[in-house]
């Protein structure tokens, strides 16, 4: 039961990142664009202690912000090893 939390859990929240970055590199190509909710402020709040890290490393590269692509291939290349090792641990 716990080993079907944790691997729901991963997945969600993979999932969830996914989508606040995805909103977020959406949000960016309209600066003056606000989402009801605060679901705009959320998605920068979640997004942020991960993007910033990546995007202080990451030299400038013309001007665009290559850190989002960077953080969504990491999920996506670490979610099947994350899930793999909680299927091996049962």
């Amino acid at each position: 039961m716990f080993f079907a939390f944790l691997t729901a859990f991963i997945d969600a929240v993979a999932n969830a990142l996914t989508a606040a970055i995805l909103v977020r590199v959406v949000l960016s190509w309209f600066p003056g664009a606000r989402l009801p909710f605060g679901i705009g402020e959320f998605t920068w709040s979640v997004s942020e202690p991960i993007l910033a890290p990546i995007r202080r490393a990451l030299p400038i590269a013309g001007g665009l912000d290559f850190s989002p692509f960077i953080v969504l291939i990491a999920i996506r290349i670490l979610e099947p090893i994350l899930l793999q090792l909680v299927a091996q641990a049962r």
